[in-house]
């Protein structure tokens, strides 16, 4: 009993779907034109229950939170360290700098791992309960594969790669993945298709 989100339509050649809102009351499901040219009535239906599931979980708030939790580490390590430089000498006896050294550098990078780890979590969350909402996890697993072949071609047009990275996290496929190296990879706010691909093909088997 999910009340019915909003539902937009951006003009875009690009095929990808995302969702957002805080909760379910004030949720709102996009999809582009490119995506509806694309795939199937089953794979849009697996599109749209993977979103709704999204929506179901709040994720939204829960990718504002995670976000907000790396921004204030990073914000603790940043002030640490202008403390090392412009703090007395009364505590470098007792101090060691290797650790402060350690912890600013390291405390933001594991934040911002954490993070990403959540977004990659809610991702095959929303699959699973996609899949079992519409009872066609094989669409969905279709519908991956053909925006994955898409994604590949690199940054949205039109827009550059760091306006895109700032809510790549809301796609149902990144739209970043044309991008590789490994730190795109180790930041990388969704699993990799593949591995998304083979547990939709293993809840296929039991349903």
């Amino acid at each position: 009993g999910l009340p019915m989100p909003k539902v937009y339509i951006i003009e875009s050649e690009v095929p990808n779907a995302f969702a957002t809102g805080r909760d379910p009351k004030h949720a709102a499901v996009a999809v582009t034109t490119g995506i509806m040219n694309l795939l199937t009535d089953d794979e849009i239906e697996g599109v749209l229950a993977h979103e709704l599931s999204h929506v179901k979980h709040r994720d939204t708030l829960i990718s504002t939170i995670a976000a907000s939790m790396a921004g204030f580490i990073a914000m603790v390590a940043n002030m640490l360290q202008w403390a090392a430089i412009f703090g007395g000498r009364d505590d470098e006896e007792n101090s060691n700098p290797l650790a402060l050294i350690g912890t600013i550098i390291l405390a933001p990078l594991a934040a911002s791992l954490i993070q990403m780890a959540i977004s990659r979590s809610r991702e095959y969350l929303a699959d699973e309960e996609g899949a079992m909402m519409s009872r066609k996890p094989l669409s969905l697993a279709s519908a991956l594969a053909k925006i994955e072949h898409y994604a590949k071609f690199g940054v949205l047009p039109g827009q550059s790669e760091s306006r895109v990275s700032s809510t790549a996290h809301m796609f149902i496929i990144n739209p970043l993945s044309g991008i590789s190296s490994t730190m795109t990879q180790l930041f990388s706010t969704h699993p990799s298709t593949e591995s998304r691909i083979q547990r939709l093909r293993e809840i296929a088997s039991r349903i």
